[in-house]
């Protein structure tokens, strides 16, 4: 018998929240979309996900009001997957899982680190800037460094690459997509 997709016996807040985002690949594309990620084939070559479960976790989350889309070009239509405020909201607990993992489910120190672009110093594991005094700090003014300039990520994607440069979070990162090239043909995205 299949799983269902919904906690509908569950009356709690996070069994609501694990019906957006619980699914499986859901968070790695709102990391991603944190990172700067906005176009379905630079999340396609950058997760290595099939493209009918990308295309089903893109309109999932744009669904539920966490990404929305913006038209970059009209024809043929395509768009750019955008966090809309719903899923800024996410970042405290995208984080705080980040740390998380590194901490108790990764061997050696985590390959990303989130720090305070105004000071540079490291967000503590709630998100806040212990040097600034800053509760939480918004995601706009997160930088994410990429820990081992002298290694490549696990990888060898446009995406992965272009990651590995500091830069803040929500920025645009152009991979596959940049570059123009549509590896398997239209974003089927674009209804």
């Amino acid at each position: 018998m299949a799983l269902g997709t919904d906690y509908a016996q569950q009356d709690c807040s996070l069994a609501r929240a694990l019906e957006v985002v619980g699914e499986r690949w859901s968070l790695l594309i709102v990391r991603d979309a944190f990172y700067g990620v906005r176009r379905f084939n630079d999340f396609l070559v950058h997760l290595d996900i099939p493209r009918a479960v990308l295309t089903a976790r893109l309109a999932a989350l744009t669904g539920a009001g966490v990404l929305r889309k913006e038209a970059y070009q009209q024809s043929p239509p395509r768009y750019d997957y955008v966090l809309t405020d719903a899923g800024l909201d996410l970042w405290p607990p995208l984080h705080a899982l980040m740390r998380w993992g590194g901490l108790h489910a990764s061997a050696g120190e985590p390959a990303r680190t989130f720090h305070h672009a105004v000071c540079g110093t490291r967000l503590d594991m709630t998100g806040g800037c212990p040097v600034c005094g800053v509760a939480q700090v918004a995601p706009a003014d997160v930088e994410r460094r990429y820990l081992r300039p002298g290694d490549r990520p696990g990888r060898a994607d446009p995406v992965a690459a272009a990651l590995t440069a500091p830069a803040r979070l929500l920025q645009p990162v152009r991979g596959a997509a940049g570059a123009g090239a549509f590896a398997g043909g239209d974003d089927p995205g674009n209804s």
